[in-house]
């Protein structure tokens, strides 16, 4: 490998040619301090615009100062990461950006957790002697999305969001509009997000460090339903909020915190509380028969079956192929969500089960995606007008409110989901992470087709964290060939190559956010590290391995719901509680050449 030797800060180091002063500090323990700067390697995600200038550093024979996220390291180079200039140039641009940023931090939703309030800290500014020209706080008003709340005058301009929006998930939402002094970070011509491509997949806010983009808290409409005594509250927890929750606390990544999440439910005063995994089996049954239906057709040789099919679960990923490929809304499974199947069985069966009327009901969900948001909005998921799921809140609204509560939650005892929606398998469990959904569906379609059980349960061909992969299954002499993509950037891959006849599969997996929902848009900032990520998948796998029932199609109260209330998996009344359809959001913007 070509290399260069250089020093930093009196301390020699070799990297690769090519490498940035920024990376050949960080290898040897120099902590140069960043704003716009975000990338993820293994992920191919490079956000390097040079724009803030809170990274330079002073490289000797060089006049100017340098910003470190996009120099390139040189033979024999010597670079000073902390002289007196160098500071004083980096509070100086600090002062600068702050004299163009709001001043409401008690206020801000990012307040504790903002980098621009940090590096202020670590900067020692207290005060601020620029006293300039502001955007005009009349140009952009805060815009409230279902899902995403966007604060365009606390924009710093870094692009991180830009970036995610067009490098990982190819939306094409967010983009730099304006010049000069008024430009800023927006959708094209300003529109509203709800009339943009945006999916409310959320990784645009996971990046912010500011508060310019930020989630729609329901933490206050929950606490009014959960005290309001004419309100029956239920709540379900998605699979990858228990592997997530506990870095809110202090846990190391990857604790797994089921448990203690139960309990603090409780505490916070919801009359029942229940798993989403339950759904998730419930998924699988209706999914898993979805499929199994278009196989059998298709190799019949009937020519009107549509493959290959393309899991649901994903509102985010929904959103994207009805803005971007509407025309292959046939292809995915018309089987809701887990989110929405719970809901939509929550405020049927179980409500009919204890007495309550539906509108007396408050189904609450907590979800580590913001789409979710969105998705329990959506028209065809409410009843005369009353939503199957009222509110969704992330991993982190949960987590603020625990400690609003008060509720200490590392003391907390291990507490069971209540019944019988509480009840749930292994194969719920890994709905959580990439390339779970599907490896739930082979393992009941795989019984259910050969009539034999599994020689083994774990297909570890169906896991990883690469962007795409594929494999195939051999079910007793059918080789069925399975692709799982995440990221949509990587959906996007697989969609073309379907539109082009180059793809070979029967089914698919599509998750919008990279590692799916380990690392959705709602759960805690890891600012980038991939060993959190790596850490959460683990646990999912580990949570798998500990539960007594692996099998969706094994779950005793899924079962029971088939026989008491919905009869059969794609009968009639399944087709009415669980499944939906599409539409065709492609947008055509209107510009009103006069305004």
């Amino acid at each position: 490998m070509d290399t260069v030797k250089l020093t930093i800060d009196n301390r020699e180091v070799e990297v690769p040619r090519g490498t940035t002063i920024l990376k050949a500090a960080q290898s040897i323990g120099i902590n140069i301090p960043t704003l716009c700067h975000f990338e993820v390697d293994n992920l191919g995600i490079h956000n390097k615009p040079g724009a803030c200038r809170i990274c330079v550093v002073e490289v000797v024979g060089r006049r100017n100062l340098a910003p470190a996220c996009v120099t390139e390291c040189m033979p024999d180079m010597i670079v000073r990461t902390n002289s007196m200039r160098v500071i004083n140039a980096r509070r100086t641009v600090l002062e600068l950006i702050l004299s163009d940023h709001p001043n409401d931090c008690l206020q801000c939703a990012k307040n504790g957790n903002c980098e621009l309030q940090k590096l202020a800290i670590r900067l020692g500014v207290r005060e601020n002697p620029y006293n300039g020209e502001e955007h005009a706080q009349s140009t952009y008003q805060l815009e409230v999305s279902p899902s995403i709340i966007r604060d365009m005058n606390k924009c710093v301009m870094c692009r991180r969001c830009e970036t995610m929006c067009n490098q990982m998930q190819t939306v094409g939402a967010l983009s730099a509009i304006e010049r000069g002094f008024p430009a800023v970070i927006s959708t094209a011509f300003n529109q509203h997000l709800e009339l943009s491509p945006c999916t409310f997949c959320g990784q645009c806010v996971a990046v912010c460090p500011v508060g310019a983009l930020t989630e729609v808290d329901h933490t206050s409409k929950v606490i009014r339903a959960i005290t309001d005594e004419k309100k029956t509250t239920v709540v379900q927890v998605a699979p990858a909020v228990r592997v997530a929750l506990g870095e809110e606390f202090g846990m190391k990544p990857g604790s797994i915190v089921t448990g203690k999440l139960t309990a603090a439910l409780k505490a916070l005063g919801f009359d029942y509380v229940f798993d989403t995994d339950w759904s998730a089996d419930l998924t699988i049954m209706e999914e898993g028969t979805e499929l199994i239906g278009r196989l059998t057709k298709f190799l019949a040789g009937d020519k009107s079956v549509h493959l290959p099919i393309l899991t649901s679960c994903c509102p985010a990923w929904v959103n994207f192929f009805e803005h971007q490929f509407p025309d292959m809304e046939d292809l995915p499974s018309t089987a809701k969500s887990p989110q929405q199947m719970f809901g939509a069985i929550a405020k049927s069966y179980f409500a009919e089960k204890i007495g309550v009327k539906r509108e007396d009901m408050v189904c609450v969900s907590v979800m580590p995606c913001l789409a979710k948001k969105y998705e329990c909005g959506r028209d065809e998921f409410k009843v005369n007008g009353n939503p199957d799921v009222d509110y969704s809140i992330s991993t982190r609204e949960l987590a603020r409110l625990i400690k609003m509560a008060n509720i200490d939650f590392n003391s907390l005892p291990e507490e069971k989901f209540d019944s019988p929606l509480g009840e749930s398998t292994g194969a719920g469990v890994i709905f959580g992470t990439t390339g779970g959904v599907i490896e739930a569906a082979v393992r009941t379609a795989y019984e259910v087709i050969t009539k034999k059980p599994l020689p083994k349960i774990d297909f570890e061909e169906l896991r990883g964290l690469e962007g795409v992969r594929s494999a195939t299954i051999d079910v007793d002499g059918l080789k069925l060939n399975i692709g799982i993509a995440h990221g949509l950037h990587n959906a996007r891959k697989l969609l073309e190559d379907i539109k082009a006849g180059r793809s070979h599969f029967h089914a698919i997996e599509i998750m919008a956010c990279p590692g799916g929902c380990i690392d959705g848009g709602g759960q805690p900032l890891h600012h980038g590290n991939q060993e959190i990520i790596k850490a959460r998948w683990e646990a999912i796998y580990r949570a798998d391995r500990e539960m007594p029932i692996r099998k969706s199609h094994e779950n005793p109260s899924i079962q029971a719901i088939y026989k008491e209330f919905l009869g059969e998996p794609c009968g009639h009344k399944s087709h009415e509680l669980l499944h939906t359809n599409y539409f065709d959001k492609q947008t055509t913007v209107v510009v009103d050449v006069e305004k």
